[in-house]
């Protein structure tokens, strides 16, 4: 009798599951992805929804280069996702800004810049401006902004709907998907596979695994032999009533979506996994907002929340290959968003250990090891 068993169990329907589910299903494999419930820290309804270069690697070439690769494969990403989804997710990727009110953080900023660029070379493009020039061609920026920079490779996506369309292509290419089926263990069998239990109390298995849970990795990597010590860093977002004009610019901190609202976040605090928002963390967002662009002093604040990103030790991603249990990948990461054009396609070859894969080895967790040791 044929198995009926999935080839690949992916455990996590978050961003960074489903795109990985797209890319092994194009690839020709049957995958089973495992979802929790909606009381789990979720990041992924919690995101920024950005698609970002600036910064992203400056000290660490092959990040760069990683999210450079990626920034470029996002436009052909997003029209696979909408011919599999019927959903458009809104990708606009006509540049983005990051704002400055403190001169010593501007330069600061400015020489990991510098770095980002001798690592990609023509890979990538930027500006520093001052505050003058961006007033200039941005008339409404406050008097308080120094100065800023400018790459014309960064974006953003509306990232509910990007989360809805990933769940729908992975099912579109003959995905199956198991919502409210969170893992409490992984049992590697005898002769290969993997036993997998639910909180249920139902039990599954699998020829391979992929740990793609977020923070919800960090219970079941020792199951699989990983040592990653996966970490919680909260994030706090104000989002706004919908505007009937559209802001001039893209932020990383501060983004209007398609649908008119505009989100107001880029707060980082290590407090476990608390995700309440703050009121003084609100009402700093709130005045940097106003210290950007004064016209939102006017602006309606509708809802506010925090939310948990998923750290690495050192913040970098993680893509690991279980030396104790073959069979068992590891998949962990910060950059969700701006990293799943990649995730949904070439991860595939490195899961497959085809001769197109790409070379993940500066990713591997051994790094860790390596980096304690010294």
């Amino acid at each position: 009798m044929l198995s009926t068993q999935p080839e690949i169990t992916i455990i996590g329907g978050g961003v960074v599951g489903l795109s990985v589910a797209m890319g092994l299903l194009s690839a020709g494999h049957r995958v089973h992805v495992l979802d929790g419930t909606d009381g789990d820290a979720r990041a992924s309804q919690g995101n920024f929804g950005l698609v970002w270069g600036q910064g992203k690697g400056w000290n660490f070439e092959p990040y760069a280069r990683w999210t450079s690769d990626s920034l470029a494969a996002w436009p052909e990403f997003a029209r696979t996702l909408t011919d599999l989804s019927g959903i458009d997710v809104a990708l606009d990727q006509s540049g983005g800004f990051e704002f400055f009110t403190d001169a010593d953080e501007m330069d600061e900023f400015a020489g990991m810049l510098a770095q980002q660029q001798g690592h990609l070379g023509n890979r990538f493009s930027h500006e520093i401006l001052s505050g003058d020039e961006m007033r200039k061609h941005m008339p409404g920026i406050g008097p308080d902004v120094v100065g800023g920079s400018f790459s014309q490779l960064d974006g953003h996506v509306n990232p509910l709907r990007f989360l809805r369309a990933l769940r729908r292509a992975v099912k579109t290419l003959g995905g199956r998907v198991t919502m409210n089926a969170t893992v409490q263990a992984v049992r590697p069998v005898s002769g290969g596979g993997f036993d997998l239990k639910l909180a249920t109390g139902n039990k599954t298995s699998a020829e391979k695994v992929v740990l793609c849970a977020g923070l919800g990795s960090a219970k079941l990597t020792a199951d699989l032999g990983f040592t990653t010590a996966i970490r919680p860093q909260r994030g706090e977002l104000l989002i706004t009533e919908k505007l009937g004009v559209r802001l001039p610019f893209l932020s990383s901190t501060i983004r209007q979506v398609d649908e008119g609202g505009v989100q107001i976040g880029g707060t980082k605090a290590d407090v476990g996994m608390d995700d309440r928002e703050t009121l003084d963390v609100m009402a700093s967002l709130a005045s940097h907002a106003v210290a950007v662009y004064p016209a939102l002093a006017d602006v309606r604040v509708v809802r506010a929340w925090g939310a948990l990103r998923v750290m690495s030790p050192d913040g970098y991603p993680v893509y690991a290959q279980s030396h104790h249990h073959p069979g068992a990948y590891l998949v962990t990461c910060h950059s969700g968003v701006t990293l799943a054009a990649l995730h949904a396609s070439v991860l595939a070859d490195w899961i497959n250990g085809t001769s197109t894969a790409p070379n993940l080895e500066a990713f591997d967790e051994s790094r860790f090891t390596v980096s304690t040791a010294a």
